[in-house]
């Protein structure tokens, strides 16, 4: 199961990528590497077919279930969400994706 977690991009969006890729995403790691997180991936938007990116990032994080995913949330999320104004004003989407292929 893939979490996806997508930051959407706006007139006056800011985002640290250099406090995302070396504090945030190693605390994710941390705290959620021992509760069944298997991977993550992170995408830059850098352009799209009509422009400008509509997300300034993307994160892929894979658990082996959704319920997996619901008990690390359980354990660390407040402490996860609490670290997310110190990178950006986003509030970012997460969905829940089943791969297909």
């Amino acid at each position: 199961m893939i979490v996806t977690v997508i930051y959407p991009k706006s007139a006056n969006s800011h985002f640290d990528h250099d406090y995302y890729n070396t504090k945030h995403m190693p605390l994710v790691q941390r705290l959620w590497g021992g509760h069944g997180m298997i991977g993550a991936e992170v995408l830059r938007g850098t352009g799209s077919l009509g422009g400008d990116a509509p997300y300034e990032l993307i994160t892929l994080l894979e658990f082996p279930s959704q319920e997996e995913w619901l008990k690390a949330a359980g354990a660390h999320a407040d402490e996860i969400m609490e670290d997310v104004p110190r990178f950006t004003n986003i509030r970012p989407i997460v969905q829940f994706n089943e791969r297909v292929i």
